[in-house]
C-alpha cells in the first residue's frame, strides 16, 4: 500500500534539509529559492518497537519493517496559483500526495535568507494556504462553469448533488474555510475525489527550530501551535539540522546523542508516526523463522483485504485468519502460551483488522 506525504513550504525553510535526513539521500539543499524543482521521493521506515521485539523472538532470516513515502516539493511563493515561480508545476506535484507536511521556519538565522525578509510563521502558513485555496477555487469554478444550469434543467439528481456540494465548498473557500474542516460525509468525499483538491488533504505543520529550542517551545512555535489548534491540525517540532546529523549516526550513537539532547525520540520519528496516523494507517504483522514483517493497512479494512496486501491470491481464496494480538504475545511470552490461554483466534471475512494483529492467513485458490 503506497501512500505519500508531501513536504511543502516556502523557499529556505528547511524542507530539503529535512528530506535529506528523512531519506538519508544527499539531494541538493541550497540557500536560494527553487533549489528543488523536480519532486524527490524517498521511502522511510516506520519506527516500530514491535518489529524489533518479534525479531528478537523469532530470529528470522529477514526482517522487513513498514515503510512510508515522503515527497520533497519545491518551495511555493506568492502567486504560485497563477504560475509564479513555477507554481503550477509545484501545485500539480502536491495534488499527487495523500497528505501535506508543511515545514514552517521557527528560528532566526541571519545567514539563511528568508524569501519574505523576516521570520513570521503565521504569515508564511497563510501565504501557502491562500495559494492552495486559490488553486482549488479555480478548479471548482471551472467545473461549475461547465455544469452551469444544465444539471438543474435536466433534473439530474447526482449532478445536482455535485453542483450543490461544489457551491458550498466554493462559498467556504472564499471565507478561508477549507474542506478538510467541513466534516464532509463519505459520500461527499467520494464526489470530490476526482477533483483532487489540495485543501481537502490532511495536514501536519512541521515547526523547524534551532537546536537550542528543541526542548522548549520558542515564541514562533507557540503562535504556530495556536494557529494549528484552530485548524484541528498537529504541530511536530523538529530541528532539521539535528536530524541531518542524526541520519549519519549508528543506532547506538543516535541514542546517545538524543540522550545528550535530553529527548527520547527524534523529531523525524515523531513526524513519520504522525504522518502514518494522519492518513488513518495501522500495521499488522506476520512472524516466523523465515520472515518478520510489518504490513501497512487502512483503518477499517477487513481480514481478506489485508490478506490481499500480501498477495492477491490470499484475498481471492481467503478462508480464515489465525490472529493473536502483539500485546498478548509480549505479555505471555510465546505463541504456545497464547494458544494455551485461549488468546489465539480464528477470524472470518467480516473481521476488521486491528493495529498490532499478528496474522497467519489460510487460503485456497
Amino acid at each position: 500500500m503506497s501512500l505519500t506525504a508531501g513536504i511543502v513550504g516556502l523557499p529556505n525553510v528547511g524542507k530539503s534539509t529535512l528530506f535529506n535526513a528523512i531519506t538519508k539521500q544527499n539531494i541538493l539543499a541550497a540557500n536560494y529559492p527553487f533549489a528543488t524543482i523536480e519532486p524527490n521521493v524517498g521511502i522511510v521506515t516506520v519506527p516500530d518497537e514491535r518489529v524489533e521485539f518479534l525479531e528478537e523472538m523469532y530470529h528470522p532470516r529477514k526482517t522487513i519493517p513498514a515503510t512510508f513515502e515522503f515527497t520533497d516539493i519545491a518551495g511555493l511563493v506568492v502567486g504560485a496559483s497563477k504560475g509564479e515561480g513555477l507554481g503550477n508545476k509545484f501545485l500539480s506535484h502536491i495534488r499527487e500526495v495523500d497528505a501535506i507536511c508543511e515545514v514552517v521556519r521557527c528560528f532566526d538565522d541571519g545567514n539563511i535568507t528568508h524569501v519574505s525578509g523576516s521570520i513570521d510563521p503565521i504569515r508564511d502558513v497563510e501565504i501557502i494556504d491562500v495559494e492552495l485555496e486559490l488553486a482549488d477555487l479555480e478548479v471548482i469554478e471551472n467545473r461549475l462553469a461547465r455544469m452551469g444550469k444544465k444539471a438543474r434543467l435536466a433534473n439530474d439528481k447526482e449532478a445536482i448533488k455535485e453542483l450543490e456540494l461544489l457551491e458550498r465548498i466554493k462559498e467556504n473557500l472564499e471565507k478561508n474555510i477549507v474542506p478538510r474542516n467541513l466534516n464532509l460525509t463519505e459520500e461527499e468525499i467520494k464526489i470530490l475525489k476526482p477533483f483532487n483538491l489540495l485543501t481537502i488533504k490532511p495536514i501536519i505543520y512541521v515547526a523547524n527550530v534551532n537546536e537550542a529550542d528543541i526542548n522548549e517551545d520558542n515564541e514562533y512555535v507557540k503562535v504556530l501551535k495556536e494557529y494549528a489548534a484552530k485548524e484541528n491540525a498537529e504541530v511536530v517540532k523538529i530541528s532539521a539540522k539535528i536530524e541531518e546529523e542524526l541520519a549519519e549516526l549508528s543506532d547506538q550513537d543516535k541514542k546517545e546523542f538524543l540522550n545528550d539532547l535530553g529527548i527520547s525520540e527524534s523529531g523525524l520519528d515523531k513526524l513519520i508516526k504522525s504522518s502514518y496516523k494522519l492518513l488513518g494507517l495501522s500495521t499488522f504483522l506476520t512472524a516466523g523463522e523465515d520472515e518478520v514483517r510489518a504490513w501497512t493497512f487502512k483503518n477499517g479494512m477487513k481480514a481478506p483485504e489485508c490478506a490481499g496486501i500480501i498477495h492477491t491470491d490470499f484475498q481471492k481464496g481467503f478462508i480464515k485468519a489465525e490472529v493473536m494480538s502483539f500485546n498478548d504475545l509480549k505479555t505471555l511470552g510465546s505463541e504456545l502460551k497464547v494458544k494455551e490461554a485461549g488468546k489465539l483466534r480464528l477470524e472470518g471475512k467480516e473481521y476488521i483488522m486491528q493495529d498490532g494483529d499478528i496474522c497467519l492467513f489460510r487460503f485456497n485458490v
